[in-house]
């Protein structure tokens, strides 16, 4: 088996090293005194980070890339037929998986936090990094996002403790080693890789059996496939929700004029601390329960754990405001299926908009076939709905999905929606129709948020 230890000193190559979570471990090689390079199929804010830290990438993907590397990384979307996967085995180079990678890098460290889940990894591992770090816990973190605290989406901290996501897709979670489950929930979504809600249900089961006897199971006690596989465990499992049954919840929950929660953390009856969140929505409750519970179970202070989660600001494209053009909020969100559309745009609907305008990037054609009746009504706190065309990802076009069926599908269930193909059609029908005051949220884990930068570098009209 290829131990990623053996290569310290020599040249590890990175197929899409763009990607969120790989800009991320190849900052962590680098900095482990590895020597990296890469590729990505285009130019990137991650990339040109990557490259202002001393890694040569190259945009596109040829074999001549993987020429001299002494081990070869690529991620799940990465698929055999690359050219610079077909050079490595061509020339002997062994390859890895990344989320094998990012296994290996936690392993030797007492205490490793993963954080699961269909939706809300990106901003609970980033609660949880961001209170261990502020608590003198020194973690090694490594996010799917960008957090200010850490300068980007990970770190080298101490062994004691690793924060990771640990992502379902293609089953990558079954490559950690977590002494610390977060399960935040499991719904549909990657049906492109699991047949149904039954197994993907079943590949979380799977994740949870890694933990050790003396692990710990932390779980939204809400989501009854959590419940059902909490109850194969034998190690200790405590839940967290929005009512007394669970072992965490909130008591005295309100919140601000922009949607931000408070509430009274309590622990089996006992109030724990008060929280008041600058990061908004119901969900972010559940989120900021789930980082208290993981950081409470380390041994952190109440206090000091509601103190840092006061301070949370939240990460990156997370219902992120981008800028002010024409006296419209214009704000981005990574949200890329049905679910986390609905809930960033619930968010949306308390800042007290004049409107608000949905523009939605439909992410992969099988994550759209795979969900399209959620696609349809997804967006009806909306005022209005802009659809461009489906971003492919790794994706090829099969032909038989296109945005347009969901635009229409949107208007026979009541919402004002419309196709704009790109993002200058989009842009240009923004400008034509909004007013001040009016609220513009995009989504998508494609490359939507350029258009946000596009609108900015265009500025407000005349």
């Amino acid at each position: 088996m290829i131990d990623i230890r053996d290569y310290q000193g020599k040249r590890v190559h990175m197929i899409g090293i763009g990607g969120s979570s790989m800009s991320g471990l190849a900052e962590m090689l680098l900095k482990e005194g590895y020597a990296v390079t890469g590729s990505d199929n285009a130019n990137s804010h991650a990339v040109e980070r990557l490259r202002g830290l001393g890694i040569p990438v190259s945009v596109g993907h040829a074999a001549e890339n993987a020429a001299g590397a002494d081990l070869l990384v690529y991620s799940a979307a990465i698929g055999s037929d690359n050219p610079e996967r077909v050079e490595a085995r061509r020339l002997g180079i062994p390859e890895m998986e990344r989320s094998t990678l990012l296994g290996q890098l936690m392993q030797g460290h007492k205490e490793a936090v993963c954080v699961c889940g269909t939706h809300g990894k990106t901003t609970t591992s980033s609660m949880i990094a961001e209170i261990l770090l502020e608590c003198g816990l020194d973690p090694t973190v490594h996010i799917g996002g960008r957090l200010d605290a850490l300068g980007g989406g990970s770190r080298i901290g101490k062994k004691d403790v690793f924060v990771a996501e640990a992502c379902e897709f293609h089953g990558s979670f079954l490559e950690m080693r977590p002494t610390v489950a977060v399960v935040l929930n499991i719904q549909e979504d990657h049906l492109d890789w699991y047949k149904d809600i039954d197994h993907i249900e079943a590949a979380f089961g799977d994740f949870l059996s890694l933990l050790p006897d003396t692990g710990l199971a932390l779980g939204w006690g809400e989501d009854e496939r959590i419940r059902r596989q909490f109850a194969k465990l034998t190690c200790e499992k405590r839940t967290f929700g929005m009512d007394a049954k669970n072992d965490y919840y909130p008591a005295d929950l309100s919140y601000s004029e922009l949607g931000c929660p408070k509430y009274d953390v309590m622990y089996r009856g006992e109030k724990l601390a008060r929280v008041e969140l600058r990061v908004a929505g119901t969900f972010n409750v559940l989120n900021s329960l789930a980082a208290f519970a993981a950081a409470h179970a380390l041994g952190v202070e109440a206090d000091q754990i509601a103190a840092s989660l006061r301070r949370f600001a939240g990460v990156h494209r997370r219902f992120e405001l981008t800028g002010i053009i024409d006296g419209v909020k214009m704000y981005h969100d990574y949200g890329h299926n049905p679910a986390e559309m609905a809930a960033a745009l619930s968010v949306a609907a308390m800042q007290h908009a004049h409107q608000v305008w949905a523009v939605m990037q439909p992410h992969t054609y099988s994550r759209v076939k795979g969900l399209f009746q959620d696609y349809l009504t997804c967006t009806r706190a909306a005022d209005h709905t802009l659809v461009t065309d489906i971003y492919a990802a790794r994706e090829k076009d099969p032909g038989d999905i296109k945005a347009e069926m969901i635009v229409e599908g949107m208007r026979i269930n009541g919402i004002d929606a419309v196709h704009t193909p790109t993002f200058d059609d989009t842009e240009k029908y923004l400008r034509a129709h909004w007013h001040p005051g009016d609220l513009v949220l995009t989504m998508g884990c494609g490359n939507i948020n350029l258009l946000n930068e596009q609108m900015q570098l265009h500025g407000d009209t005349k």
